[in-house]
């Protein structure tokens, strides 16, 4: 009998009515349809799939990109007395096997994941034995290519539905361009027709850009939050202005607090709290804050540096207002920030010499056709950081050159919680036998033990598949503790392909291009800060909504203030002898430690005090030189360089 979705709706979760594109989004996914929704943020997308997943009859699998967001909505589906649970980094182990059994069990309705989950051997043994009805995809434009948050193992999560047969996919995001959303539709084979888009303008929102010079900010900033009641974010870019800026609105008697990925989870976590009960009312942040924040009564939020791009911009105002009261969105805008946003983007690509090192380690490690690898021992070697490091081998493989065949944890230890002989009484028949067999190769140091997985393999003819489920029975059952390390990943090497003499530089083209498409990211922000004609009108229509009126009356612009936006102090270079002995100094303090030359390219991230594996592991941040041209655009600093070298 069809349910009346009305009534669920208030039965469940309290609510009269679905907000603008609830109804059509829930009704294609009980009928079966896989669809995309795109709603502003704030607007209500969870709902989507919390009401689906009640009415499915197997687990709904999400795919959340922060911690802080599951446990906001995990609290949230609690409240309204729904069976959900996650797994994640902060669980022990004990709760771990908690969670996987109320899973096992039936008992849980919706299962909460990061994308980087999916990479855990114990993980994947453990999901694919779980029947699934629903994958959803929370942030899906971190899927596309072309989205401003690209996450390279979000590009895995159409093979991953493939592999786990999961009949149905709800994509949710706030933030979709025209090409995102083909790209992200096209990935999981959606009809247009199930594409739910409603209209991204926000009438209550007032935004406004603020021309005003470095020295003034400060003031400006203190002028405009004191004007403001109740609670506000203050975007930053960098974790220390964070700190500066929340202790001059708390020597000026605000109550402020800074917020940064430096601090540990449990600072975080605090201040969090602290503000979505009211008792601090100004987080100054860096983007780490946000995300997970299902705040509805944020009445203003101040870009005190740029943004990353208009989709940064757009999810962070997103934050304001949404309780659909009157909310300030002000940024305080210059040119002097520009060199650090687009530095970021300089510092993530790798160089050509560094990819060509990650073809070679692949070519002379692989064995029987297959090659493993270690993220962060693969970053370190080659100086490419993790995050493009993890792109570049998302590229091997939309190239054919690897095939990732699985992973697993090179390091597997455990110890007794039973005696050995009370939980082999368990065990009947071949079952024991194997059992024992487990215990028998292992090596036991006092207490830990680490299984022979080679002689396992020998003596008994059991695959690691096996052998690795039986140890989770065994910590699931409370009969040994079980402890992993070192993830590996093995990729299948594609021989012809990886002979291509071409390859490295095409895989450079390919981040060279990357590269600058993320600058006329930033450009196109500075052109729609300077924007004179309405704010509110732009910024729907670069989200593909035609809908919004042509003129909001609620944006600087429309009050006639058109922004201009300048550098506002001109920086002097250090001169060429400072900046040539800094360069003297980093290849001394490198000398003997490379393996591989010392390049323009890591002279320029030197100077423009960027850091990569390589600065990280041999302590360079101290030397006097480190960042002394961090005031210039990288395009600049690279034509100094040159001109240096060439003398």
């Amino acid at each position: 009998m069809p349910i009346d979705i009305h009534s669920a709706l208030n039965q469940t979760f309290g609510f009269d009515q679905f907000r603008g594109g609830q109804e059509q989004t829930i009704t294609q996914l009980l009928a079966g349809d896989s669809s995309l929704a795109i709603f502003p943020t704030g607007s209500g997308k969870s709902l989507c799939y919390q009401f689906a997943a009640l009415h499915l009859p197997h687990l709904t699998l999400v795919v959340s990109p922060l911690l802080a967001l599951m446990k906001d909505q995990l609290s949230f589906l609690a409240s309204k007395g729904i069976s959900a649970a996650s797994i994640d980094s902060t669980l022990a182990p004990a709760e771990n096997q908690q969670v996987m059994a109320r899973v096992r069990s039936g008992d849980v309705k919706i299962l909460m994941v990061s994308v980087e989950r999916f990479k855990n051997e114990r993980f994947r043994q453990f999901i694919g034995s779980v029947p699934l009805s629903m994958l959803v995809v929370d942030e899906a434009h971190c899927i596309s290519e072309w989205g401003h948050n690209f996450r390279p193992d979000y590009l895995k999560l159409p093979a991953y539905r493939d592999e786990l047969n999961i009949p149905l996919v709800l994509l949710l995001t706030a933030t979709a361009t025209k090409t995102v959303k083909r790209d992200m539709a096209t990935k999981f084979g959606i009809a247009e027709q199930h594409i739910v888009q409603t209209g991204f303008y926000r009438s209550n929102l007032d935004l406004a850009v603020v021309q005003v010079s470095t020295a003034d900010k400060n003031t400006k900033l203190l002028q405009h939050v004191s004007s403001q009641q109740g609670a506000g974010i203050v975007y930053v870019t960098l974790q220390q202005s964070a700190e500066r800026v929340a202790d001059f609105l708390c020597q000026n008697k605000l109550n402020a607090a800074a917020y940064h990925a430096g601090f540990d989870n449990e600072k975080r976590q605090h201040i969090q709290e602290q503000f979505m009960s009211g008792n601090i009312q100004i987080v100054v942040a860096t983007i780490a804050f946000g995300m997970g924040i299902d705040k509805s009564d944020i009445r203003f939020v101040v870009h005190y540096d740029l943004p990353k791009s208009i989709e940064n911009y757009s999810q962070e105002i997103g934050r304001a207002g949404r309780d659909g009261q009157a909310s300030k969105c002000t940024t305080l805008a210059n040119l002097d920030g520009l060199n650090t946003v687009e530095n970021f983007v300089y510092g993530d690509t790798p160089e050509l010499i560094a990819i060509e090192f990650v073809l070679n380690s692949i070519r002379t490690e692989r064995q029987n056709g297959n090659w493993e690898l270690q993220l962060v021992s693969l970053s370190n070697a080659s100086n490419v950081r993790q995050l493009p490091l993890k792109t570049l081998l998302v590229q091997l493989e939309l190239l054919e050159v690897v095939r990732p065949m699985y992973a697993y944890f090179a390091e597997f230890k455990y110890k007794f919680i039973k005696p050995k002989d009370q939980i082999l009484s368990q065990f009947d028949g071949e079952r024991r036998s194997f059992v024992e067999a487990i215990f028998n190769n292992t090596n036991m140091k006092k207490v830990w033990g680490e299984p022979d997985f080679d002689a396992l393999f020998a003596n008994y003819a059991s695959d690691r598949g096996r052998v690795v489920t039986a140890l989770e029975y065994l910590q699931e059952t409370h009969g040994i503790e079980l402890e992993t390390k070192r993830m590996t990943e093995v990729f299948a090497v594609n021989e012809a392909a990886l002979a291509d003499d071409g390859l490295a530089q095409k895989l450079h083209q390919y981040f060279e291009q990357k590269e600058h498409k993320e600058i006329k990211r930033i450009a196109a922000l500075i052109r729609f800060f300077e924007l004179d004609s309405c704010l509110s009108s732009n910024l729907s229509g670069y989200f593909d909504d035609q809908q919004a009126p042509e003129q909001c009356g609620h944006c600087s612009v429309c009050r006639g203030q058109i922004a201009k936006l300048a550098y506002s102090q001109q920086h002097s270079w250090p001169d060429d002898e400072k900046l040539s002995h800094g360069l003297l100094e980093l290849k001394s303090h490198l000398s003997g430690k490379l393996s591989q030359p010392l390049s323009n390219e890591l002279l320029c991230r030197f100077l423009a005090g960027l850091s990569v594996p390589i600065f990280a592991r041999n302590k360079v941040r101290p030397l006097e030189g480190f960042g002394l041209c961090e005031n210039f655009r990288y395009a600049e600093i690279r034509s100094k360089v040159e001109t240096l070298i060439s003398r």
